[in-house]
C-alpha cells in the first residue's frame, strides 16, 4: 500500500470510493441502518452465485465434513443479532502522510439485524479433531493484491469461531442478503472489524497451525513501515460519531447552526466492551462535559447519545468521545501506521453559529 504526503486525491482512490460508500451521518438517527445506507466496502468484484448450485463445504481437520446447501442452511436453529460493522480503515483519509486505499473518513460504519444460523453448532457437528487451531473462511471474490492473484479469506481463532455470537447470515433486515452485502451467505463476527465478515462465503476450513493468506498475513496489520509484519487488525476500538448539527454548504460540508439551544445527537460503539461514557466539547477539546446515553440497541451494536448546547454566535469545534467498559478512550489525534488501519481519533466538526 503506498502513502503520500500530499492531500490530493489519486485517481486510484477515487476508482475505489465509486464502488464502494460510506453512511451519510445524518442517518446516524436510525437505530439500525437502512441497507441502502450501510457502509460498503468490496475487494474485488461482486460474485455472480447461482442460489440453487451454492454450497458452503465444510472440512480440513474435521471429523465429518460437510457440504450445505442454503435451503439446509436455512432450516437449521436461526437467530438475528443487530450488530455494528465498522471498516477498519475508517479514518484513514485523515492521516498525514495519507496511506493510498479507500480513502475514508470517519463514516465506515453501519448497523444492521442480520439473521443466520449460528456457525458453533455447526463446527461441533462436523467434529473438530485433535490439534485444530484455527477456522479459514474463504469467499467466492477473488482479485489481485499486493501482487498475488488470491480468493479473499480469513482466519478466527477456534475459540474465537466457538463464540455463541458468530453467525453464518443470509438475511440482513428481515431480507434476503443483496449482492453487494455477500449474497447467499456471510459471516458476522460482532465486535471486530469489518475485514472479519466475510461476504460470498464458500468455504470454511479447519486448520492446525496459522494461516498466511494475503488478507490475513500482509494485510490488516498495524505497521510502522512495508517492511516489518506488525500486529493484526482485531476488535473494534471506541469511536463516537455526531449528526452533523445545522445544514450544511454544499462543497464544503461546513454546518451553519442558529443559535440557541442546539439538541446534539449521535451514537457510539466499541468491540472491546460496553460503551459506559460518551463526552462532548464545544470548544475543539479544551475542556468536556458528559452526554446522556440512552440504551444499547443491543449487547453487539451502538448506542446513542444527546448532549443539549447553548449556541452562541461564532466559530465553533465541536468534538465526541467514548469510552468503553475496558477502559478504552478514544485518543485526541490519530496514531499514524503504515496502511491506516485503526484511526479512532475524536470527531471534530467546524460549526459556524450566526
Amino acid at each position: 500500500m503506498a502513502v503520500t504526503s500530499t492531500s490530493e486525491i489519486s485517481l486510484e482512490e477515487l476508482r475505489l470510493a465509486g464502488r464502494n460508500h460510506a453512511l451519510p451521518l445524518e442517518a446516524l438517527r436510525h437505530d439500525i441502518t437502512p441497507v441502502g445506507l450501510h457502509y460498503l466496502l468490496i475487494h474485488f468484484d461482486i460474485p455472480s452465485v447461482d442460489a440453487e448450485t451454492w454450497r458452503l463445504d465444510i472440512g480440513g481437520l474435521v471429523e465429518r465434513p460437510l457440504a450445505l446447501t442454503l435451503d439446509e442452511l436455512k432450516a437449521r436453529p436461526s437467530r438475528t443479532l443487530a450488530v455494528t460493522l465498522e471498516c477498519a480503515g475508517n479514518g484513514r483519509a485523515l492521516l498525514a502522510p495519507r496511506p493510498i486505499s479507500q480513502p475514508w473518513l470517519q463514516e465506515a460504519v453501519g448497523t444492521a439485524e442480520w439473521t443466520g444460523t449460528p456457525l458453533a453448532p455447526l463446527l461441533r457437528e462436523a467434529g473438530l479433531a485433535d490439534g485444530a487451531r484455527e477456522v479459514v473462511f474463504t469467499g467466492l471474490d477473488r482479485g489481485v493484491q499486493g501482487e498475488l492473484e488470491h480468493d479473499y479469506a480469513r482466519s478466527l481463532p477456534v475459540e474465537e469461531a466457538l463464540r455463541d455470537e458468530v453467525l453464518l447470515a443470509y438475511a440482513v433486515n428481515g431480507q434476503p442478503l443483496p449482492p453487494q452485502h455477500g449474497f447467499p451467505l456471510r459471516l458476522v463476527v460482532p465486535g471486530w472489524y469489518g475485514m472479519t465478515h466475510v461476504k460470498w462465503l464458500r468455504s470454511i476450513t479447519v486448520v492446525d497451525e496459522p494461516f498466511r493468506g494475503w488478507q490475513q498475513d500482509v494485510a490488516y496489520r498495524l505497521r510502522e513501515s512495508e517492511d516489518e509484519q506488525g500486529r493484526p487488525v482485531t476488535r473494534i476500538l471506541p469511536r463516537s460519531l455526531m449528526v452533523p448539527p445545522g445544514i450544511p454548504e454544499f462543497l464544503s460540508r461546513s454546518r451553519l447552526v442558529t443559535a440557541g439551544r442546539c439538541v446534539l445527537e449521535g451514537r457510539a460503539w466499541s468491540g472491546h466492551g460496553a460503551v459506559e461514557r460518551v463526552e462532548f466539547s464545544t470548544d475543539g477539546g479544551r475542556s468536556w462535559a458528559d452526554a446522556v446515553l440512552g440504551e444499547p440497541v443491543s449487547e453487539f451494536a451502538w448506542r446513542g447519545w444527546t448532549y443539549r448546547w447553548d449556541a452562541e454566535p461564532g466559530e465553533h469545534e465541536l468534538c465526541c468521545r467514548a469510552t468503553d467498559s475496558a477502559g478504552n478512550t478514544q485518543p485526541a489525534s490519530p496514531e499514524w501506521n503504515f496502511d491506516g488501519f485503526c484511526n479512532n481519533a475524536v470527531q471534530r466538526v467546524h460549526v459556524t453559529v450566526a
